[in-house]
């Protein structure tokens, strides 16, 4: 680009970019930018449910036990949830494509390290070491799309794809994952790896670098919110296992919640703070977040609840099971192209209303399943229907989570949305697991009396209810989660039409109000 055109005044109601991003929004070619993009947040995403349908292959080779088997997922999320704002965050003092691309290469080759692993120490080692990746690479990839894409259409049209990878990451790693484990489990890992190399080295050519923002790591706060977060994460993940009562569970959500406190009193104070109080601040941003953390949860939830009842109740296989949710990455594909059109003439909070409005009647839908349900009239039209609602949600609340941040806030803008959803998966997954759990306890003892008295006349009668038993139990407890996941949904709903104020027009001039006359 010329010094003349890098000088020429910005199109009018288009705020002014830096030297260094129109440089960059002129060198580089904006569709390869945005496919490097999107590959590298599908990697990320889908590696959170790509190991799920392995987990039985990975405990028989690796001779992980009952209770350890978990951590295989929870590594991940921990990690990956914990660091995400300090991701962020260096980012934007270090440069967004430098750490993006040591974030892909590291989770690249932490894959590789999982898929030879020989022993459960090594598999968990590397788990934890694509989480640091993650965090390194997610929240810069979204920063990296405000700065590469022009606001506008073109960001818009860049959101729904990126969307539409964080939205359909998790289900097509489903997919994958009965595809490969088919092969072997270690290919859910070794995939990863020629991905993250080869996305890092196109980067250097095809994504501009951010300009160096000016500031410190705010270490102390790095340290309480990391640790602080992590320890609230895991604490809600273990209250899913073994109760809110339980002192682990307690120690963890307290000392995680004492130690956020501290965080947020660090901050308060700090001239170089990990995560501006004005990013929460805003309106706007802050029910973007907080819709984001209730989507998380009933999504994260869903697939885990789901994935169960389709291949105990309904008898699938891995693979088969896999394919089931194929139906999810269409309809959240579509939904989000819609979505990118309609963004540009509709306020968000209509579009992101209406797609939690929808997403509830899918689940709502799955509430009425039954221990004989069919794929094709008890399950496909909700996963279609959430799948749609779900990818009419994405999009908006992602443009606002963002819009109106400024320049030297952006990676941490990005961490933040990213934080709020796998933090809403942890608290979806505790507290749906043990409304699904107590649900089912109830159930069965209310099914038990029956099976007993069966067991005095034949014992092979007994066996067969006790199985008959095992499965309306279990329904039930699942169809009870997926009522009061579609009850949050409605919940999003309101708020999304109460408290979205931003209008179409202020998020096509980068969330800045457009003033007429």
């Amino acid at each position: 680009m010329s010094e003349d055109v890098i000088k020429a005044d910005p199109p009018e109601g288009r705020p002014v970019d830096s030297v260094a991003e129109q440089a960059a929004h002129g060198h580089r070619n904006l569709g390869i930018a945005l496919a490097l993009i999107s590959m590298a947040q599908l990697m990320v995403v889908l590696d959170g449910t790509i190991v799920n349908i392995a987990l039985p292959h990975i405990q028989l080779d690796l001779g992980f036990t009952n209770a350890s088997l978990p951590w295989v997922v929870n590594a991940y999320a921990l990690a990956f949830g914990g660091l995400l704002l300090l991701g962020g965050r260096i980012g934007d003092i270090l440069g967004r494509r430098k750490v993006f691309m040591f974030g892909v290469v590291l989770f690249g080759v932490a894959s590789f390290l999982g898929g030879i692993s020989q022993n459960e120490t090594l598999l968990l080692a590397s788990r934890i070491l694509q989480g640091v990746g993650a965090a390194a690479a997610s929240p810069n990839a979204l920063a990296l799309i405000t700065t590469t894409f022009p606001a506008g259409k073109e960001r818009n049209r860049a959101m729904a794809v990126y969307a539409a990878m964080s939205g359909a990451g998790a289900a097509v790693g489903l997919i994958l994952g009965g595809l490969l484990t088919e092969a072997s489990w270690r290919w859910t890992f070794f995939i990863n790896t020629p991905i993250g190399l080869v996305v890092a080295f196109l980067a250097i050519r095809y994504l501009g670098e951010s300009a160096r923002q000016h500031g410190k790591f705010d270490m102390p706060g790095a340290i309480t919110g990391t640790v602080g977060l992590t320890a609230l994460v895991y604490g809600l993940t273990h209250a899913g296992q073994d109760g809110w009562g339980n002192s682990v569970t307690l120690s963890f959500i307290i000392g995680g919640l004492a130690l956020i406190a501290v965080f947020l009193t660090i901050e308060a104070r700090s001239r170089h703070a990990l995560m501006p109080f004005r990013i929460l601040a805003n309106r706007t941003r802050g029910v973007s977040f907080f819709v984001m953390l209730i989507v998380g949860a009933a999504m994260f939830s869903m697939f885990y609840f789901l994935g169960i009842f389709v291949q105990n109740i309904m008898g699938y296989s891995a693979l088969k099971t896999g394919f089931s949710f194929l139906p999810f990455s269409f309809g959240i594909v579509v939904a989000a192209q819609v979505a990118s059109v309609l963004v540009a003439r509709i306020d968000p909070r209509w579009i992101a209303g209406a797609g939690s409005a929808i997403a509830a009647g899918g689940l709502f839908g799955f509430n009425q399943l039954q221990v004989d349900s069919t794929y094709l009239t008890g399950l496909l039209p909700y996963i279609l229907l959430l799948s749609f609602g779900m990818g009419l949600i994405f999009v908006p609340l992602t443009l606002t989570a963002v819009s109106g941040v400024a320049d030297t806030d952006s990676g941490v803008g990005s961490a933040v949305l990213n934080t709020v959803q796998q933090i809403g998966g942890a608290v979806g997954l505790a507290l749906l697991g043990t409304v699904s759990t107590n649900a089912i306890k109830d159930k069965f003892a209310e099914l038990a009396p029956g099976v007993a008295q069966a067991a005095q006349a034949s014992p092979d009668q007994a066996k067969q209810l006790q199985a008959q038993a095992t499965a309306v139990a279990t329904t039930h407890g699942f169809t009870t989660a997926f009522l009061v996941s579609a009850f949050m949904f409605v919940g999003a709903a309101l708020i999304t039409l109460v408290g979205l104020s931003v209008k179409h027009k202020d998020l096509a001039n980068d969330g800045k109000p457009v003033h007429i006359g």
